[in-house]
């Protein structure tokens, strides 16, 4: 199993109650219910307050490297991921278990 997990940070200025970054979050929640590769699929606002903290963060689970090499490429995700590049910068970890 691959855990993948993703950090966001919104781009300086950007807030998240403006209509694109609501139509990304709307974009990343809808992946857990159509890339069959998820195993797992959790996404969401962070909700603390600390200067260190990212914005927002994915957690999802795939079988393999194929699985998540075709979870990347899926045209949803990568729709999803066009729009948060327009407003925000992110990082990532791929955890094997």
């Amino acid at each position: 199993m691959i855990r993948h997990l993703v950090l966001f940070k919104l781009n300086e200025g950007v807030s998240r109650d403006e209509p694109r970054v609501a139509e990304g979050d709307a974009a990343f929640r809808a992946l857990g219910d159509t890339i069959p590769e998820l195993t797992f699929w959790q996404c969401g606002w962070n909700i603390t307050d600390r200067d260190i903290a990212y914005d927002y963060a994915i957690v999802s689970d795939v079988a393999d490297a194929d699985a998540l090499q075709r979870y990347l490429t899926h045209p949803d995700h990568q729709a999803a991921a066009a729009k948060w590049r327009e407003f925000a910068t992110w990082v990532i970890a791929d955890l094997e278990s």
